[in-house]
């Protein structure tokens, strides 16, 4: 392995130091926690969550600074001896997991109550008929009546079903623990562009026809139009997709999105 004083971190820190910028500085302009870059510029890699993690930052904080992220981050997987991934996030399970979303139980009403909101309607169903009847003879006009109500109010709520898939779906984010997050929305649009939340913190909610979000680990709860998804929880990367109907999938390593 090549000496440190000539390594990634050395030219990374120089040129900082050229540009007068404090690790404060680069941490508010990058989202990368300033002891991530400590630990970067002095090659300190178990401080950071991993080597496929130390090269996105190093692309970002090299590129920051003017520097070619690309190559730095190559010539520090060189260095470190690692096999080159295709600057995925590890391989987790490659097949797609079918993600459900949880039930919520629904409270039981006391049969009684049920029993007269029944009877109640069966009047109400009743008096209508008899009214309309009343008013039109044999037969009511066509357009009237409980069945042509009935058929109104379906169409309203398909009306209002297709307005709000129009406006797209809801995806809310909150960490159960520190990890680091890609989210993307239709048309590639970066929502959450490769940060990390700290535990307890949020990122939404975000608005888009579909999504893709690639995750550090499991630690996350995951809202879809209000409703939490039940995910895996691994310690090991993981990604999502979200598409225009809703329905909700785990994608495989080569499809997740990076950030980079």
């Amino acid at each position: 392995m090549r000496d440190v004083d000539d390594g990634v971190g050395k030219k990374l820190r120089e040129a900082r130091t050229r540009r007068n910028l404090a690790l404060q500085e680069v941490e508010a302009a990058t989202k990368i926690r300033a002891r991530y870059l400590q630990a970067i510029e002095n090659e300190d890699w178990d401080q950071l969550p991993g080597d496929t993690y130390a090269r996105a930052f190093i692309r970002t904080y090299g590129s920051l600074l003017g520097l070619d992220g690309e190559r730095l981050a190559e010539e520090q997987r060189r260095d470190r001896g690692a096999a080159r991934p295709g600057e995925r996030l590890p391989r987790v399970d490659p097949r797609p997991r079918r993600v459900t979303r949880k039930r919520r139980s629904r409270p039981r009403l006391p049969s009684g109550l049920i029993a007269a909101a029944v009877t109640a309607l069966v009047v109400a169903a009743l008096l209508v008929v008899g009214l309309s009847a009343g008013d039109s003879g044999d037969s009511a006009p066509e357009g009237t009546g409980p069945r042509a109500a009935q058929g109104r109010k379906a169409r309203a709520d398909g009306k209002q079903t297709q307005r709000l898939a129009a406006q797209g779906h809801r995806l809310k984010l909150l960490a159960n623990g520190e990890v680091w997050v890609c989210l993307l929305g239709g048309g590639d649009k970066r929502l959450v562009n490769g940060e990390i939340l700290a535990s307890g913190e949020s990122a939404g909610p975000f608005r888009s026809d579909s999504f893709t979000v690639a995750l550090g680990n499991g630690a996350v709860t995951m809202t879809v139009d209000g409703k939490q998804l039940d995910l895996p929880e691994p310690a090991s990367p993981i990604g999502f997709a979200v598409d225009s109907r809703g329905a909700v999938s785990e994608l495989p390593e080569g499809e997740r999105p990076t950030c980079t």
